[in-house]
């Protein structure tokens, strides 16, 4: 049947149903749903770090697998930060300058936000390092470099994860972190994720999606060069077969790929790692894979409500179960991991389905668009 004119006298289009509407949201033109099983992914992996016992990873005992998520979970969050930049700032054309100072403003209003959401999660007393604050001051260093080509990037990430694990150490040796000042700063600025290393991450990302994520030679090639440089940062640490003391010894914690080390070999391997994700994922949902992992690509759609949601969830249990929401090792062996991940899936799967956009991440936009309006 036509559309039924309006006052005009002009075709209007009937409004589309509710569901549809909800539908469309998580699968309609505007989400990339590799992207978003990447995010899913990486928020399902820093649960699983935080709540599972992990052995180290050893390729040759599957039982000990599960200990991939351990750093490289983390380094994919912040990777996909960089994706996240990217296309709101123009995708693989950076935008032109007035739309520019707009989305930089946005993005740094965004940084404030999950900076205080950070501070409020770490004043919860859940014993886990929280990453908001980290997240948001990658934000904003990153903000200056959005107007650069992929090119540009790409040169510049592999620049400085070759430079800064060295510098790294150098920094972390600072008599000042031992300080009551410089364990406050530390909180604050989310050095367990430190900047001067982690920026590489973000700007991988963000050459990735200046390259064109959409494409299908960008997916292969991300898949292709971040597996050489998984295998050559993993292989060569395996190689070294270097001792704590000998690591020591020859250079601090640079020649590592030990998670969260932020060693040169974890830098390079884990990163290649964080780039081959992305490209498997966005690969997989070309397939029919993209309605299999819908649910996880739920989670993914609204990280920051599940990331915040399982982190308040274990402050709860933990402070009505044990009394104490920083007895790590109790609320592991409560074996929670399972109970919280379904419902997280559950959840936003729900969500997205029922009601849309997440709610921290509606509320994280609205109060940019409030402060930061266009011309």
């Amino acid at each position: 049947m036509a559309a039924s004119p309006g006052v005009t006298g002009t075709p209007q289009a009937r409004p589309a149903g509710w569901l549809p509407t909800r539908w469309s949201r998580l699968n309609g033109p505007q989400r990339i749903a590799g992207v978003d099983l990447a995010r899913g992914l990486a928020v399902i992996g820093m649960v699983a770090a935080h709540l599972l016992w992990i052995d180290d990873f050893d390729f040759a005992d599957a039982s000990t697998w599960i200990g991939v998520v351990d750093g490289r979970s983390s380094i994919l969050f912040a990777t996909l930060a960089g994706v996240s930049i990217g296309l709101v700032t123009g995708g693989t054309s950076p935008l032109a300058p007035p739309e520019m100072r707009v989305a930089r403003g946005r993005l740094a209003v965004r940084a404030g936000m999950l900076w205080l959401i950070g501070i409020w999660l770490i004043a919860t007393g859940v014993p886990v390092y929280v990453i908001l604050p980290a997240y948001a001051l990658l934000f904003l260093i990153a903000l200056p470099l959005v107007t650069l080509g992929a090119r540009s990037l790409f040169l510049l990430a592999g620049a400085l994860a070759l430079v800064m694990p060295f510098v790294q150490v150098l920094l972390d040796s600072l008599p000042f972190w031992s300080t009551a000042w410089g364990e406050l700063v530390s909180v604050a600025i989310g050095w367990h994720y430190p900047f001067p290393v982690w920026i590489a991450f973000v700007l991988a990302g963000l050459g990735a999606a200046r390259a064109g994520i959409l494409t299908l030679r960008v997916q292969l090639w991300l898949l292709a060069a971040g597996s050489a440089l998984a295998v050559a940062g993993y292989g060569l640490d395996a190689a070294s077969g270097a001792t704590a003391s000998e690591i020591v010894r020859f250079g601090g914690a640079v020649w590592t790929a030990a998670p969260h080390s932020s060693g040169l070999l974890e830098v390079i391997g884990s990163g290649g790692f964080a780039l081959a994700v992305i490209g498997l994922c966005l690969l997989a949902c070309r397939t029919i894979l993209t309605w299999v992992a819908l649910p996880v690509r739920a989670v993914g759609a609204m990280p920051l409500t599940a990331y915040t949601a399982q982190l308040v969830i274990w402050a709860i249990a933990a402070t009505v179960i044990l009394g104490n929401p920083g007895d790590l090792r109790g609320f592991r062996d409560l074996e929670p991991f399972w109970p919280i991940i379904l419902s997280l899936v559950i959840g936003c799967t729900a969500w997205a389905l029922l009601i849309g956009r997440g709610p921290l991440e509606w509320l994280v936009d609205r109060v940019a668009r409030l402060l930061v309006r266009r011309r």
